[in-house]
């Protein structure tokens, strides 16, 4: 299991010293949010031969974060799915483990067309035509397009392990991953080891942060029975901070920051 950080998060001005903290720090790899190609392309090339890019969060549409992959309008999903084919392109190209998307944030946009199908039903549709094409671009471009569920408060579809778990069975499309989230999975999760333990097997990235959506050490997430039951999976890739970080300036969210990597690492020592 190899640590890594998201660039944004990591309190330096430029993307070279933040590249060097992360690795003097000991993180294993940078994660990347989606933007412009241009963009993306001029981080991946300041980070090249200091820390790999292992994932791209996000999607964009002319540089524009969109999530319209279960839009009922044919011109925006057409839209959201080029943008990415086009990140998966890039991920292909700097050697990354994939881009991670939700496919929606928020209510249902698609009507209730009950009882032909109600909102969930239209969406799994919609959702799987999505995988059926953007699965087959990624294992092309030797990368993955990775399922990210939420909790409750940011969307109402892919909610569970076993939601994202649901889709990739029923599209049977290659280039398809599961990105498991530790905030996330401890709001909707009975158990987040129990679900790694039946989904594990799945999940290709981790996003890590503590259930007070900071930096892990500062709530009451078990990381280290998570860790275990990922390992038991057979999860041996990486797990990149998405979260908050605690401090009132650039120095105390340096010190919190290194602090809580030492912490990731004793986790995942504990779990050998």
């Amino acid at each position: 299991m190899k640590l890594a950080l998201q660039l944004r998060l990591i309190p330096q001005e430029s993307t070279h010293d933040k590249v060097k903290w992360a690795k003097d720090h000991g993180a294993e790899g940078i994660e990347l949010a989606a933007g412009t190609i241009d963009a993306m392309q001029k981080d991946a090339d300041d980070l090249r031969g200091v820390l790999p890019v292992t994932t791209v969060c996000g999607n964009t549409v002319e540089g524009k974060w969109t999530f319209d992959f279960l839009d009922p309008d044919i011109a925006k999903r057409r839209a959201c799915l080029d943008g990415s084919k086009a990140i998966l392109k890039f991920c292909g190209k700097v050697g990354a483990v994939g881009q991670i998307v939700p496919p929606i944030f928020g209510p249902p946009r698609v009507p209730d067309l009950s009882p032909f199908m109600n909102p969930i039903q239209l969406e799994d549709e919609l959702a799987v035509a999505m995988l059926k094409e953007l699965g087959p671009w990624a294992a092309e471009h030797k990368t993955l397009f990775l399922l990210e569920p939420l909790n409750r408060y940011e969307q109402h579809y892919l909610r569970k392990q076993s939601d994202g778990v649901r889709l990739m069975e029923k599209a049977r499309a290659k280039g398809v991953g599961l990105l498991s989230d530790f905030f996330h999975m401890h709001i909707e999760e009975t158990s987040s080891p129990q679900a790694f333990k039946e989904c594990g097997k799945h999940t290709t990235h981790v996003h890590l942060a503590d259930n007070t959506r900071m930096e892990p050490g500062t709530g009451d997430i078990d990381f280290v029975a998570g860790f275990k039951a990922l390992r038991e999976a057979g999860f041996n890739g990486y797990m990149a901070y998405e979260c908050g970080i605690s401090g009132d300036n650039d120095e105390q969210k340096r010190k919190n920051l290194a602090k809580s990597l030492d912490y990731m690492r004793e986790c995942i020592a504990k779990t050998k």
